[in-house]
């Protein structure tokens, strides 16, 4: 029996694998995964995970991987159909029962698929033809080589019936055509016409690699629009699809961010630049059912946009849809590129580290929310205080999961005490009186900005290498802080380090500080971890070095890592903390004005600067 794809993937959405897996499993959270005893295998060291972002499970011991299906259908022994009703039962929903028609639909669907193939082979065939010389131009233009271009099966649409005559010869009927969208009924009567002509093609695939649809670059101005997309179809749906999509799902499944950006273009630079996890909605501000789909490559995606007053108005739009689908462990990050550029020119000018440099300054959702409202209008009075709080309580009411909203009004009521309180003046002239609120845009202005900045990543960056450095030489401390270490956001080389750390973890029989050390030398990251434990940051951090060095008691130096450890942890979370309750900022709502202009630019600096506390907290008590 056929089930419909998007009814096995409600299932998948309703029921997390470590619920199915827990079941049968006794499994343990460590950091972003679960743990646990093979089912498959006696063994004594668990070597099962379970990762519930990517929605698999994965048996080191026995090789074998998969979804909640494969899992029912190995442990119970049940067929695939039986697989598919047992876990509808527990999700609550009803099994659809497949009619004749609608297996003829299904049947028509394959047909149309390799309709859309033949198209998508036509147009890839016609760029490296004579006629497709201005679009080759156009195409290497934009920096694209053979490589991309057939890895992104790019294409050009020829001007007049080439396509539907190509396509009658090699067989299809027009009426499929005409479903499929490649053609358009004519409004007079005349015969249908080709809906794509003269433009260089995108292909669109869905979640399996499948061409089901187009998008269209006009090459040069006229007065066409610039992109047009496929007609939803059988096949296509605009606000369901996104770019990219089939390798993004391979590429998050493999530990690559999953970015989501405004076009196609911007994908396909970022994918040249290493960042395979790109993803693109098709011209329109985020669906809820792509946010959906998002969310099934990774838990908090970063959506990245243009640093202007559109790109502004885009990320709140994005923000505002993604409130009511917040559920615990789920959610997006902001991140904003420099005004004047989009991913393919910021890339082409500076290079992928410029792109990598704006991603891991992403901001969550709670500071982006924070940041809009704050400077909405200016707070001297207690009535603009008061509208605050009812804005903010406002935007909360729309969190549907009553935890996280919880959460949410606890963090908008202790960042409105600690900017609405009085806050004490010291250290000049001005002892004695009280300042009610930070001009953010004024003080990020100051000579001593960069300096401060520098400094801070410095600090940041080094208490990273630290932290890291006390778990490769005292690994045991993973038994009570991996959960949490986990969280914090580390570089991208001490996350990709880390992650090896757990999955040593996940494996080991022991907590060796040489076994792991062996273990991670194996996998390449010696240069990393060789650089852990050198002077400069020893320095720092006489806790963290290795306990073979001397003869003292172990017990008595595992205590004084653990200390420092967490005091390290400590200095890391409240500096990241006192950040976010200091943020401020709006966006402007963009009329044009010098005002709009000037709010959004103070928005802008709050949402990148990480030293507003360091400059506040030179002039503000705070108890």
């Amino acid at each position: 029996m056929n089930f419909p794809p998007n009814f096995l993937d409600e299932i998948r959405t309703r029921l997390p694998v470590s619920e199915i897996c827990g079941k049968r499993v006794n499994l343990k959270k460590q950091g972003r995964e679960f743990v646990g005893l093979s089912p498959f295998n006696n063994e004594k060291t668990p070597s099962f995970t379970v990762n519930d972002d990517k929605g698999f499970y994965h048996c080191f011991s026995s090789g074998k991987h998969g979804d909640i299906f494969s899992f029912i259908m190995a442990v119970e022994g049940l067929s695939f159909p039986e697989a598919v009703e047992k876990l509808a039962r527990d999700a609550g929903l009803e099994v659809p029962r497949e009619t004749a028609a609608e297996r003829a639909k299904s049947n028509r669907r394959s047909g149309l698929h390799e309709v859309m193939d033949l198209a998508c082979g036509f147009f890839q065939q016609s760029l490296l033809e004579r006629c497709g010389d201005h679009a080759r131009k156009y195409i290497e233009g934009r920096g694209l080589d053979v490589e991309t271009i057939s890895k992104f099966r790019l294409g050009y649409a020829p001007p007049g019936n080439a396509m539907h005559v190509a396509l009658r010869k090699a067989g299809i009927s027009e009426s499929s055509l005409l479903e499929c969208g490649l053609l358009r009924a004519s409004d007079n009567g005349q015969g249908a016409y080709a809906f794509f002509r003269d433009r260089v093609l995108f292909p669109i695939t869905d979640r399996r690699g499948r061409v089901i649809g187009f998008g269209g670059r006009l090459m040069g101005d006229g007065k066409a629009a610039k992109y047009i997309n496929s007609p939803d179809t059988v096949l296509f749906s605009k606000g369901r699809t996104l770019y990219n999509l089939a390798n993004a799902r391979q590429a998050a499944h493999e530990g690559h961010p999953v970015i989501v950006v405004e076009g196609y273009m911007d994908v396909i630079a970022l994918d040249r630049a290493g960042f395979k996890g790109a993803v693109a909605p098709l011209g329109t501000a985020l669906t809820e059912n792509q946010m959906e789909e998002i969310w099934r490559l990774n838990s908090e995606p970063v959506l990245c946009f243009d640093g202007d007053s559109a790109g502004a108005r885009a990320a709140m739009k994005a923000a505002e849809r993604s409130l009511e689908l917040l559920r615990p462990g789920r959610s997006v990050q902001f991140a904003y590129l420099p005004a004047g550029d989009d991913p393919d020119s910021l890339i082409a000018a500076q290079g992928p580290r410029a792109i990598s440099d704006v991603i891991t300054s992403a901001k969550p959702l709670v500071d982006m929310l924070w940041a809009y409202e704050y400077t909405l209008k200016t707070l001297e009075t207690p009535e603009r205080r008061a509208d605050l709080e009812v804005r903010l309580k406002k935007r909360v009411s729309v969190i549907a999961d009553g935890s996280v909203q919880q959460h949410y009004r606890q963090i908008f009521r202790d960042r409105v005490w600690q900017v609405f309180r009085n806050k004490r003046v010291s250290g000049n002239s001005q002892k004695g009186q009280f300042i009610r609120s930070v001009d953010y845009s004024r003080r990020v202005e100051q000579p001593s900005t960069g300096n401060l900045r520098a400094n801070v990543a410095a600090m940041r960056s080094r208490r990273m290498q630290v932290l890291l450095a006390t778990i490769l030489n005292f690994p045991i401390l993973l038994d009570e802080f991996s959960e949490v270490l986990s969280e914090i956001t580390l570089s991208p080389d001490l996350d990709k380090l880390l992650r090896e750390i757990h999955h040593w973890y996940a494996k080991s029989q022991g907590l060796d500080a040489d076994d792991l050390k062996s273990h991670l030398y194996a996998q390449g990251f010696e240069k990393i971890v060789t650089s852990l434990g050198s002077r400069e940051v020893m320095s720092h951090a006489a806790f963290a070095r290795d306990a073979s060095d001397g003869n003292d008691d172990y017990t008595e130096l595992l205590s004084r890592a653990r200390k420092g450890f967490e005091q390290t942890l400590n200095l890391f979370t409240q500096a990241r903390r006192k950040q976010e309750v200091l943020a401020s900022g709006r966006v402007a709502a963009g009329d044009g004005t010098e005002e709009s202009e000037r709010r959004f630019l103070a928005f802008k600096r709050v949402m990148e600067d990480e030293t507003a506390d360091m400059l506040v907290g030179n002039e503000v008590d705070f108890d």
